[in-house]
């Protein structure tokens, strides 16, 4: 099929080649060229505007940092809504607040055209490994027309329900995401409080019945922490606030959710935030009184 690509950060990078790889066409485009030379080197053409992506495209993807940048591709006067044809279709994959993500859509409808939120769980490292998952919000029979292309990025493909709904998990599954580490930052540092070597403590968890995914190829960024981090400190705050301002509105509790994002709050202030948001664990040994 031809697909479009708009936002080659580091989720993009490992996405397109695969889609090329499966035999699709791809046209992208990215608010900074540069990021575009890699997947062009791999096959992937260039579009001048996310106008001009949906123009060339039967099916087009966005994963960009935020709502305001969604807003921006999809409705500006270069956008998304201006080139995309009735019988193609329109996915965003960002993790943006769920209200915004309806109104867009929206407006979409209101045009005889079709938008489905299509947030993606998972990392690069997922995403090579063909395992990521995607959810699916909007019309189903819109969803069962673009489902096999999906499974071209990852093996899990779910549909959610209505505009909405799958970004709205998606914000649910952050938040657990993000509080499991910290907790097994948490776990780690009271191990090795007690006299337990932090290498021995960090196998033992990896191979006890709390470990995950997420843990398995995250929990040893405690050992050696990476140059580039999957995802740094204040890019999962930026999830984290979401998933605390979602359930604000919604009157949802979500304690645990605040507590973390108060260890995130002590990353910054300790100038790590730059790092991989496992350097929770720096603060916890810290507090216990390490070095």
């Amino acid at each position: 099929m031809k697909l479009g690509w708009i936002g080659l950060g580091d989720m993009g990078q490992v996405i397109v080649p695969r889609l090329i790889e499966a035999g699709h066409e791809v046209t992208g485009w990215n608010r900074t060229r540069a990021k575009a030379d890699p997947l062009i080197e791999v096959g992937m053409e260039w579009a001048d505007s996310p106008r001009q992506v949906a123009a060339d495209s039967q099916i087009v993807f966005s994963m960009v940092t935020d709502a305001p940048a969604v807003h921006t591709i999809a409705l500006g006067d270069d956008g998304v809504i201006a080139g995309l044809a009735p019988e193609a279709f329109y996915l965003d994959m960002s993790t943006i607040d769920p209200l915004v993500s309806q109104e867009i859509a929206t407006e979409f409808a209101d045009r005889g055209l079709t938008m489905l939120d299509a947030p993606l769980s998972g990392s690069p490292v997922t995403i090579r490994q063909g395992s990521a998952s995607t959810m699916v919000g909007g019309p189903r029979a819109a969803f069962e027309q673009v489902e096999p292309v999906l499974y071209d990025i990852g093996s899990k493909v779910s549909y959610i329900g209505p505009s909405g709904t799958a970004v709205q998990m998606k914000v649910a599954i952050n938040l657990t995401l993000i509080v499991e580490m910290v907790a097994f930052c948490e776990s780690v540092a009271l191990a090795e409080k007690g006299g337990v070597e932090r290498e021995v403590a960090v196998d033992a968890m990896l191979k006890s019945v709390v470990a995950s995914p997420v843990m398995t190829y995250r929990g040893p960024f405690i050992l050696d922490m990476p140059d580039k981090p999957l995802a740094n400190v204040t890019l999962q705050q930026k999830d984290m606030l979401l998933a605390l301002e979602v359930a604000r509105r919604q009157g949802s509790p979500a304690p645990l959710g605040a507590v973390t994002n108060e260890l995130l709050n002590a990353c910054r202030g300790l100038g790590i935030d730059h790092r991989d948001f496992v350097t929770v664990f720096d603060v916890y040994h810290l507090l216990s009184g390490g070095k």
